[in-house]
């Protein structure tokens, strides 16, 4: 099985070496293995969990609501709560995409207006 040093996780996922023993002491991101010399040998398995904190991190989740989802994700009866936390985050995701698309019609409305104008 493959394995990554901790700079190469970081450059993999995007997250500093910082924000990935941050990620594991919070319990975002499960303990990490350790290799014969005790460093952190990390797995595709870390990495795919990596892609998809970085994802709900780029939406906006709060950590409080990501460190909640890490939890819940250790326990196979908790696939409802994980769903709902979801559903949840997705509600606000959508929420902001309408926003943003709120203000990008205004911003057009302008740049036309001033093309009307002559610019």
């Amino acid at each position: 099985m493959a394995t990554y040093s901790p700079a190469q996780a970081a450059e993999v996922s995007g997250f500093s070496i910082d924000t990935l023993r941050y990620y594991e002491r919070e319990g975002i991101l499960r303990p990490i293995a350790r290799t014969s010399s005790g460093h952190r040998a990390y797995t595709e398995d870390d990495l795919g969990w990596l892609d998809l904190v970085h994802c709900l991190r780029d939406t906006g989740m709060p950590i409080a609501d990501l460190k909640l989802y890490a939890e819940l994700s250790l326990d196979e009866a908790t696939l409802a709560a994980r769903v709902a936390l979801l559903e949840e985050h997705d509600r606000r995701v959508q929420e902001s995409i309408d926003a943003l698309r709120s203000q990008q019609e205004k911003l057009r409305e302008k740049i036309a207006w001033y093309r009307e104008q002559g610019a």
